[in-house]
């Protein structure tokens, strides 16, 4: 059983811009240096795959004598969750807002009142201050993986217990069944289990209305976050992170699948022999707007001959609901379906 979690915040977001465009460069996640993108994943079993590396361990679900009063969420999404199980009240402050982004209406105005208490991945003297018994997040580099993160050892030693979304699905990843999970571990937490209950099957029925009826063939998919380089080899998916159970539930086929790493990476003859028929445009790192990385992905010499840009089938979706649990998974399995089948 896998036991890490993809990263998903911010810090690592402007790391991995960086690393992309100097075409998949290794190296340790920085210190906060923040663009103000979403999340990205850089998770991994040893490796993050692509030369990245690994998260750090994942920690068990704390055992609580009772539901914790003051809670600190590392990132926006695991705010975005504990809100929809009804525990709003208890969320002293979070870091990484920038999830929020994906939101609309009366849920973003209620995610917008909760204190930010690091608009970066969270530093530690900032999450101790807000003395939580509990600090939640859905990225264990979020928790000692990021310079300046508080680990676990630490929030321990300040009173606080940690509690991370783990990476257990096996590679290749062909659902979204983490996200229930975590779902579920933080609602027991909270002895919320019923609320816990009512969000699964909630966004369980929004994959079932997304996902292509039995039969359809399924739709060959490259997944990019950024513009292929010239001479350089194309960052993707591998089939190991939760993108790869999400493109799959869409009726998609990734065709770096066969990696078993969250992250891969494919020469232009090799995109070329696999022919993507559609392309999934992962947004919320690049400094470019949705609308200019697509164009720039569209309009790049490397993917001319796939059938995804001849045919114009290309999607966008936010990596922030794409990449790590989020009470908007079922939006993104909907959203590629939409985009690559023309249903959802």
């Amino acid at each position: 059983m896998r036991r890490h979690r993809r990263a998903v915040t911010t810090a690592l977001a402007a790391v991995a811009t960086a690393v992309l465009l100097a075409g998949c460069g290794g190296g340790e996640p920085a210190a906060g240096d923040h663009a103000g993108h979403e999340g990205m994943d850089m998770g991994g079993t040893s490796a993050g795959g692509a030369g990245h590396p690994a998260a750090p361990a994942c920690p068990p679900v704390p055992q609580l004598a009772a539901p914790p009063e003051r809670v600190v969420t590392m990132d926006g999404g695991a705010a975005a969750i504990l809100t929809e199980l009804g525990q709003r009240e208890r969320i002293v402050g979070t870091a990484a807002p920038d999830f929020f982004t994906a939101f609309t209406g009366a849920e973003r105005t209620e995610l917008d009142s909760i204190p930010v208490l690091d608009t970066g991945q969270g530093n530690t003297e900032s999450i101790v201050a807000a003395k939580p018994d509990l600090v939640v997040g859905i990225s264990s580099y979020s928790f000692g993986g990021f310079d300046g993160t508080p680990s676990v050892e630490r929030l321990q030693q300040a009173g606080a217990a940690s509690l991370v979304a783990c990476d257990d699905a096996p590679s290749p990843v062909r659902n979204i069944d983490d996200t229930y999970t975590f779902v579920q571990q933080t609602a027991a937490v909270f002895g919320a289990q019923a609320q816990g209950t009512q969000l699964v099957d909630r966004i369980k029925a929004q994959v079932a209305a997304a996902t292509p009826a039995p039969g359809t063939a399924p739709v060959r998919v490259l997944a990019l976050s950024s513009a292929p380089q010239t001479g350089q080899p194309l960052m993707t998916q591998g089939g190991s992170g939760l993108a790869n159970g999400i493109i799959t539930l869409a009726g998609g086929q990734n065709i770096a699948a066969d990696q078993d790493s969250d992250f891969a990476s494919l020469s232009t003859e090799q995109v070329a022999a696999l022919d993507p028929q559609a392309i999934v445009v992962i947004t919320g790192f690049s400094p470019q707007s949705d609308a200019e990385l697509t164009a720039a992905i569209r309009s790049s010499p490397a993917l001319a001959s796939t059938t995804a840009v001849r045919e114009n089938r290309l999607v966008t979706v936010p990596q922030s609901i794409t990449l790590s649990p989020s009470v908007l998974n079922g939006q993104a399995v909907a959203t590629i379906a939409k985009g690559i089948h023309g249903t959802g």
